[in-house]
């Protein structure tokens, strides 16, 4: 689940202008630890496919269609699901353009000459479409893209709508066309969809943190459920079982959340077992060809103030003349570098809120002045909160370009004594000209350098670059599912790819015999090593590398896995590592996800590898946004 995003921010701390990795949903992947390893290309969307192609996130599926994408079809002495008898599967991308793929790797891109010449871009022929620029005209809505956008219909052609729900239908105004779709202004709502509500956060029409305020919860979690469906069909080529099936025996909200965490504690031992008998039904009809089972999305009870840490970028506001105005902090307006001051977002825990205000009106009071980034002037980038849930710790993170924060001791005492609860305060410095948010080098101010909360009964300390999930109540119940689908007994040798701080590798090490954990950020493992001293636990052994060189090199030592745990950023598993696995040999694969696509794609290269995927339970992380997180059960088709 390499997931966490600031609101307005990228996954790795990109700007919405650059739609870089999907925001740390919330809108949020992984930030801090998990930036060095997923930072997307300024100019690239949530998979690395650049914007303008809008690839990767366009998912397709009955009632939800964002856009029928260019797939690899099986042709005529292909295997079951398209995949070629003893191929390793279809390794589709996500990143399919809207207007399909341009040529292979021999191919020359428009605008660069085989010579490393500019080329001219032919023209596109626009001529016959059902619309033109600036026309008014009605659409259907028939799904929402990724990024949140209303899909409207006009005569077949398609137009991405900001702010249209599905099943309505809205009066536009076209903006801009290409060749197979368009975008298109809203004007009015002509028909009103039922599950359409009244946004509560007043600048959700600004701020570009949500996308799934004006949506219903309900329906915001049948949505994230059916864009896991359709990414399993439309990328996997894999069978999902019907919808009475899937939906029937499991409950998408309260009884289901509280279930789940229960898990975390309760005795497992039963394979890929969530629910007994009738999980034993889902494996039996997974083996059988009877679809998988994907379950209704577990949502939150209180799907308000959610998440625990905030990374808000601080700017100046627009001033007359081109001058710099006074310092602001808050998010990134869509589709641009512009901050939107705020002092409260609603899915902030209030403490994080009152924080940021606090230090952002501190800076003014002291004369600190706020980072440019056209110029590369100025001091004060990011204001970081951290806050633990269940410890009531607060940390506070200044980013800065540059060491010397003027009148910093003075800076330091004001925030002692107005924030209660503080028990950090670092700086972390970033000179570079970059999206990324922290730099290298974290120094304290004042107080610890990490911060403390508990997930379940394992305790944890947070440092300022740590990654550590931004929704500590949903992780419990993420975490709950990945703990039962391993189905441990206590005799079990657990491998978990992709550890980082080790938040899943100490869940499993209570049920196992023996956990490894690899990760390829090294301060990431520095934490997982104090987390397990911290917790007292033994049988947990971490390693720093790529996962798909460390893990063979257990192989050879003679570590034999039973369940191997992934848990890859947006991009997905290396296929190195895919291969790995398959050659290992493990009787159940957990792999959890925050990506549908990249899911898709590496359980179809691990099905033709001989495992059938039983179960998958998405678990929405972050409200109110597009993101939807997933654990999946798989389990070898000869145990």
């Amino acid at each position: 689940m390499r997931t966490a995003a600031e609101p307005g921010t990228g996954r790795n701390g990109a700007k919405p202008g650059s739609r870089g990795a999907g925001t740390e949903s919330g809108t949020g992947a992984k930030a801090g630890t998990r930036a060095m390893r997923t930072a997307a290309e300024p100019g690239t969307g949530r998979s690395g496919a650049k914007s303008g192609s809008r690839g990767a996130g366009m998912e397709s599926g009955a009632g939800w269609k964002a856009e029928a994408q260019t797939a690899r079809t099986a042709g005529p002495g292909t295997g079951r699901n398209g995949a070629k008898p003893g191929s390793r599967g279809v390794r589709t991308e996500s990143g399919d353009t809207r207007a399909g793929q341009a040529g292979g790797a021999g191919s020359v891109a428009f605008g660069q000459s085989a010579a490393g010449r500019k080329l001219v871009r032919p023209a596109a022929d626009l001529s016959g479409l059902p619309v033109a620029k600036n026309e008014e005209v009605e659409a259907d809505i028939v799904g929402i893209g990724h990024e949140g956008e209303g899909v409207g219909r006009v005569n077949g052609f398609t137009l991405f709508i900001q702010g249209a729900l599905p099943g309505e239908r809205v009066l536009v105004k076209v903006l801009k066309l290409k060749k197979q779709y368009g975008y298109a202004k809203l004007l009015r709502i002509i028909k009103a969809s039922p599950d359409r509500i009244k946004a509560p956060c007043p600048i959700y029409s600004q701020c570009g943190g949500c996308q799934l305020q004006h949506l219903s919860y309900e329906a915001q979690l049948r949505f994230k459920r059916q864009l896991v469906v359709d990414n399993l069909e439309r990328i996997g080529k894999l069978r999902v079982a019907g919808a009475a099936e899937a939906v029937s025996g499991s409950v998408a909200r309260g009884q289901g959340q509280a279930g789940a965490a229960e898990g975390v504690q309760s005795d497992a031992g039963s394979g890929i077992a969530v629910e007994g008998q009738e999980q034993a039904g889902a494996m039996d009809s997974a083996i059988s060809g009877g679809g998988i089972l994907v379950r209704p999305t577990l949502g939150m009870s209180d799907p308000w103030r959610y998440r625990n840490k905030a990374q808000v970028p601080i700017g100046f506001a627009a001033a007359a003349d081109g001058e710099e105005g006074g310092l602001v902090g808050g998010f990134y307006a869509q589709g641009s570098h512009r901050i939107i001051d705020m002092d409260e977002c609603l899915i902030q825990q209030e403490n994080n809120d009152r924080v940021v205000a606090a230090v952002k009106r501190m800076a003014r009071e002291l004369g600190i002045r706020a980072y440019n980034e056209e110029t590369h002037k100025g001091l004060l980038r990011h204001v970081v909160a951290r806050y633990g849930f269940n410890t009531g710790d607060i940390m506070v993170v200044l980013v800065t370009n540059g060491g010397d924060i003027p009148r910093r001791d003075e800076l330091v005492g004001l925030i002692r004594e107005e924030i209660p609860g503080i028990k950090s305060i670092c700086q972390n410095i970033n000179t570079d000209r970059t999206n990324v948010i922290f730099g290298d080098r974290t120094r304290v101010l004042w107080g610890d350098d990490v911060i403390y909360d508990t997930i379940g009964d394992i305790r944890f300390a947070i440092s300022a670059r740590s990654f550590y999930q931004v929704n500590p109540v949903q992780t419990e119940v993420l975490y709950g599912q990945a703990l039962n689908f391993a189905g441990l007994t206590g005799e079990e040798t657990v491998i978990d790819a992709y550890c980082g701080i080790g938040t899943i590798s100490l869940f499993l090490a209570q049920r196992a015999r023996q956990v490894y954990g690899v990760e390829i950020v090294g301060e990431a493992i520095d934490d997982a090593r104090r987390n397990a001293r911290l917790n007292g636990i033994r049988n947990v052994q971490f390693e720093t590398g790529a996962a798909e060189v460390v893990i063979p090199e257990w192989r050879r030592e003679g570590i034999a896995p039973d369940v191997i745990v992934v848990d890859p950023p947006r991009k997905g598993c290396d296929g190195a590592l895919l291969d790995t696995i398959l050659e290992m040999r493990p009787s159940r694969v957990v792999y959890v996800s925050c990506n549908p696509s990249t899911l898709a794609r590496d359980l179809r290269v691990l099905e033709d590898g001989g495992y059938t995927t039983v179960e998958v339970q998405p678990v929405d992380m972050f409200p109110h946004t597009v993101h939807v997180e997933c654990v999946i059960g798989m389990q070898r088709i000869d145990t």
